[in-house]
């Protein structure tokens, strides 16, 4: 499969097109979940139930063919297209992976693969299982594999043209009953995106009119645009043609190494903790992909800032006092965590 550019950022908004005949608004949003698939990274999406968090990961899968109907078998071992799992505080690390049953007819123990087999997994509301189901899931996201009865199965086979992705949502605003993902495992998201209330009321408008008329849906009248290896052509292509320069890349690894107070002190106000080599890793990824997707081959300092807020606000942790200050709660955290990395994007780029 012969790719450029050109052709990936076509085919990139030829599948937005589709996303915008069932998810009404949030433009950056969507952009940013097709991007990180590009860079073979998993997404945290948060927001309150009811803003078409489902809706958005289902039709995603729509536009590469891949539903909970299509069944793929790769090296004998059986994988369907999308799989929802529903994070419930009961559900089991076994539920998710898959395990050993004893088959009474043949006498012998048999694999039965859990759900996280398939090209696309939906993690619903991920943060009310317990730790150590998602723990299950978050493992299996870092090492793109599972052991099970003593073997251990490849979630994503590139040569055969498997991807591995992972979209988890949770409501941020949510404690009673929940059981928050530690920072160590939130480090395993490539981006954390949040999706709030639409921000028009035309936007609301044109999301009724979209359902005014029907039972169904509207994700269920999305075409597909690519095959699901067509992704790891580009993942390929992305990773190994888009160039980022000597300027460009120090000003990456400044702006990370300015979330830590160890090495800025001044940031001590907004962070507590900063962020690891790791983040920058995952910055130049994501940028290279949004440097695709606008036709370029080359990242610039502003492809670097538009991926900076997605791909750190949840490896740092807010200074708590300062949290408190402004009213404590979601809202304060996340204000903190702004004001936080816009100074770092200053420091980075030579200022104080």
């Amino acid at each position: 499969m012969r790719l450029d550019a050109d052709s990936i950022r076509q085919c990139s908004l030829d599948i937005l097109r589709q996303l915008n005949r069932a998810v009404v608004g949030y433009p950056d949003e969507k952009r940013i979940v097709l991007a990180t698939l590009l860079a073979n990274g998993h997404v945290l999406l948060e927001g309150v139930p009811g803003i078409a968090k489902t809706t958005l990961v289902k039709a995603l899968g729509k536009t590469l063919g891949l539903s909970d109907k299509d069944k793929f078998t790769i090296n004998g071992v059986p994988f369907v297209g999308f799989s929802r799992i529903q994070f419930t505080p009961d559900l089991m690390p076994a539920d998710i992976t898959g395990s050993q049953i004893f088959n009474v007819a043949s006498r012998e123990f048999e694999t039965r693969f859990g759900p996280i087999f398939a090209y696309i997994v939906l993690a619903d509301e991920i943060n009310r299982a317990v730790p150590r189901t998602q723990s299950a899931l978050l493992q299996a996201m870092q090492e793109r594999e599972v052991t099970i009865g003593g073997k251990t199965y490849r979630l994503e086979d590139r040569e055969a043209g498997k991807f591995f992705f992972v979209l988890a949502t949770q409501n941020p605003v949510e404690q009673e009953g929940t059981y928050p993902l530690p920072e160590a495992q939130l480090d395993r998201f490539m981006v954390r995106v949040f999706m709030g209330y639409p921000s028009s009321l035309e936007e609301e408008r044109k999301i009724s009119e979209l359902h005014l008329y029907r039972l169904t849906e509207p994700l269920e009248d999305l075409e597909k645009v690519v095959e699901p290896a067509w992704i790891i052509a580009a993942q390929e292509y992305i990773a190994r043609n888009v160039k980022v320069d000597s300027s460009t890349l120090n000003y990456a690894v400044s702006l990370v190494r300015a979330t830590r107070p160890e090495t800025f002190d001044s940031i001590s106000r907004y962070f507590e903790l900063g962020a690891s080599p790791r983040a920058t890793i995952a910055l130049l990824r994501l940028s290279k992909v949004l440097a695709t997707l606008r036709g370029s081959e080359t990242v610039t300092v502003e492809d670097i800032d538009q991926a900076s807020y997605y791909v750190l606000n949840h490896r740092v942790i807010p200074n708590p006092e300062t949290v408190i200050e402004r009213g404590g709660g979601f809202k304060a955290r996340l204000s903190v965590i702004s004001e936080g990395l816009e100074l770092a994007r200053k420091v980075a780029r030579g200022g104080k």
